[in-house]
């Protein structure tokens, strides 16, 4: 099983992310959660302490890796480099475990316009082609809106783009977008988790802009999550309702 979950910030991707991959440990499964968020704060909703996420470095961020896998030198960085790096090791290598899930946290590229050529962004690229077209692991990745990361081959062989969204029109955009960016990378169905819904009111306003066959399931705002948040705690440990109701997007996710 792999799975790619996109949204903007603030809206609780991290946490489905988060609940779906202890949910799955929780049966046995051999997991990897993939943080490639710039914001990355998977590791703490999974159940890591702040300081043993303090001493885990992003794989973007390790210059001296990205430059022996690559190729790339201080002469020839950003010029000359393989596009192809060997990365089949780095998993085992560089994911801490917690809690049943092994945590990759693999930063991100900063990147304008149309992106990036450059050795982090090709170290980076061929593992999470190598996570989801060769790794055997149920693969639960916590991304930003874009989907940068991933190439046409490798986002075609992903099980399910999941957008949390939140009950508002921005929410609903950011949706779209994700549906065109994923069509360009030939995948033509993109689910979506309505998260913080507080009411019928929400519900039906979801319902009402989002296609039926696309709607996953429905979290309710509960405040024991944020809680968690502030108290550097998994919501899985803390938040049995939100807990729940991702089991049962879970369930609709095996059943397809």
């Amino acid at each position: 099983m792999k799975i790619a979950i996109t949204g903007k910030g603030g809206v609780g991707k991290t946490t489905v992310a988060a609940i779906l991959a202890r949910l799955y440990a929780d049966e046995g499964r051999r997991v990897l959660a993939a943080d490639v968020d710039p914001d990355a704060n998977l590791g703490m909703a999974l159940g890591f302490t702040a300081e043993e996420m303090a001493d885990i470095i992003p794989i973007s961020k390790m210059r001296e890796l990205i430059a022996e896998r690559t190729g790339a030198s201080n002469e020839t960085y950003g010029k000359f480099f393989r596009i192809n790096p060997k990365v089949d090791d780095l998993p085992d290598k560089l994911a801490k475990e917690k809690n049943g899930v092994k945590l990759l946290l693999l930063g991100t590229v900063e990147t304008g316009g149309s992106g990036c050529v450059c050795p982090e962004h090709a170290l980076l690229r061929q593992l999470i082609s190598h996570l989801i077209i060769r790794r055997d692991d149920v693969v639960i990745m916590d991304m930003e809106a874009g989907l940068e990361h991933l190439g046409r081959g490798t986002a075609g062989e992903m099980d399910q783009f999941i957008v949390v969204i939140e009950p508002g029109e921005r929410s609903v955009q950011t949706y779209h977008q994700v549906v065109r960016l994923a069509k360009d990378l030939g995948v033509k169905k993109v689910r979506v988790v309505a998260n913080k819904v507080r009411n019928a009111e929400d519900e039906a306003f979801v319902r009402s802009r989002i296609p039926e066959d696309a709607l996953l399931g429905v979290v309710h705002y509960e405040g024991d999550v944020q809680e968690a948040d502030r108290a550097g705690k998994s919501p899985y440990d803390t938040s049995k309702r939100t807990v729940e109701e991702i089991r049962a997007i879970k369930a609709r996710i095996d059943s397809e």
